[in-house]
């Protein structure tokens, strides 16, 4: 085991949904929709766009780094002295969509972090699923 300060772990959620991308893409960047399954946010699907996530426990510094609509979604993650990036893949599979979450960076140090996001985007993924459920 190799405990360098370099040393960054991510977490992975990915799952089958079986709604179109296009679907999928909006509620990822729609605000209303976000607020829905995720948190408050004045987000905009601009590169380079700086946007907070908000919760009852605080908030989450966010950038746009990258994006290319109904395929890749990326930003900056930063709170509480975590600083990561998350990235969204869409992949067309069979009558759905394979989504893929990945928020990369957490230090050994942050254990808590990274076992609190591993749970929470469970939830967030099941969230999102209903969202998706009763979004037309």
């Amino acid at each position: 085991m190799n405990d360098t300060a370099t040393e960054v772990r991510s977490v992975v959620v990915e799952r089958e949904i079986a709604f179109p991308p296009e679907k999928i893409w909006r509620a990822l960047t729609q605000p209303h929709l976000i607020e829905e399954w995720l948190m408050k946010s004045d987000f905009k699907p601009v590169r380079d766009h700086r946007f907070k996530f908000t919760a009852e426990w605080g908030s989450v510094d966010c950038k746009v780094l990258e994006i290319e609509p109904n395929r890749t979604l990326s930003y900056t993650w930063d709170a509480y002295g975590l600083e990561s990036t998350v990235t969204w893949t869409l992949t067309p599979a069979g009558s759905g969509t394979r989504l893929r979450m990945e928020q990369a960076g957490f230090r050994p140090d942050q254990e808590q972090a990274y076992q609190g996001a591993k749970f929470g985007w469970q939830r967030f993924f099941d969230n999102l699923q209903e969202v998706l459920g009763r979004e037309d």
